[in-house]
């Protein structure tokens, strides 16, 4: 199974000029997958995608309702956030709730991804902290949980630490798998990050979105329900996270992670979908999202005009010209 004429391919001056080769995957409620491109067993590193399912504890185990977290601060917790004031905000106020400070962060420090704040920040003379990483809601989430549940939170980034132990134990429960079967490795902000096949992230993803359908005040339902319903504070202005589910009116949970893996689910027909481009190069991600989606049925007419700058990106020089073109150039196999 798969097929290496999966690809986004850029082209200039009508020809093309690179190709990024893709994977994917769609996975219904019954755990079959349905539809695939290129390998739909490749194994790859979770990343940032993830984020939802080890956010999932600090709702399940009670840290959320003991802090009073708003939808929009589980939303954060969620987040690959873009750094923009009202991000950092939103982190500030978790972590002076559980009487934390941005010192207890152990995320590396990092610029904004949103230009104009990492602008605000140099016109002010001011460098970037942790808060600003793309990943300080995690990680005030994992503080969080630790503050809850009484452990220190001294080193909460390493394996050994019980809030990294818990959150093994939630990932491989959505995975099926045992938490000591599913390859570590180190995140881009320090904590664990797993290795498992695309087809079996599609598979989490059908099922988060099927249990948040089934009972829309689980732990699932919650995070569902706070990233669908504050898509901004999950990605930020401009982000294809937070414009696939503005777009499409919180019916699709969507995650991206580093090294272009990027997941959904969707919460109308309980479909999980996993899309991975083999080079982690980012700028294939929304031309291949948004064809594989299409090709799912799973964008309307509407929804998909106002992604058109997504599935067909432009490719400008340095004088602001269109030079050529991001498309995506695969057929979609399916399911006997």
């Amino acid at each position: 199974m798969g097929s290496s004429d999966a690809i986004v391919e850029v082209t200039r001056g009508g020809r093309v000029e690179s190709r990024h080769r893709v994977s994917a995957a769609a996975i219904n409620q019954q755990g079959e997958l349905i539809a695939w491109v290129g390998d739909p067993e490749l194994m790859t590193f979770f990343r940032s995608a993830a984020k939802p399912i080890q956010a999932l504890p600090v709702v399940a185990d009670g840290a959320a309702d003991a802090f009073g977290f708003s939808d929009s601060e589980l939303a954060v917790i969620c987040a690959s956030h873009s750094g923009e004031p009202d991000h950092v905000e939103a982190v500030e106020a978790i972590l002076s709730r559980i009487g934390c400070s941005e010192d207890d962060l152990e995320c590396g420090v990092q610029w904004p991804f949103h230009n104009p704040a990492a602008e605000q920040l140099r016109s002010e003379g001011r460098s970037p902290s942790r808060i600003h990483n793309n990943c300080s809601g995690k990680h005030a989430g994992m503080l969080a949980w630790s503050r809850h549940c009484g452990v220190d939170t001294k080193g909460y980034i390493e394996p050994d630490h019980p809030v990294q132990v818990r959150i093994c134990s939630e990932i491989a429960a959505w995975a099926r798998a045992d938490c000591e079967a599913i390859p570590l490795g180190v995140d881009g902000c320090g904590v664990p990050s797993f290795a498992l096949p695309i087809n079996a992230m599609a598979d989490i993803y059908a099922n988060v979105v099927a249990s948040a359908e089934a009972d829309p005040n689980s732990a699932a339902g919650r995070i569902t329900r706070a990233m669908t319903g504050e898509p901004w504070y999950v990605g930020g202005t401009g982000r294809l996270t937070t414009r696939l589910m503005e777009v499409a009116g919180g019916r699709l949970l969507a995650k991206f992670g580093a090294e272009a893996v990027y997941c959904l689910g969707d919460r109308e027909t309980g479909i999980g979908i996993t899309v991975k481009i083999e080079d982690g190069h980012k700028r294939a991600v929304g031309p291949a999202v948004v064809e594989f989606i299409l090709r799912l049925g799973l964008l309307s007419g509407e929804e998909l005009g106002q992604l058109d700058d997504r599935h067909f990106s432009v490719v400008k020089n340095t004088r602001g010209e269109i030079v050529g073109e991001i498309r995506p150039d695969f057929q979609v196999e399916r399911a006997d």
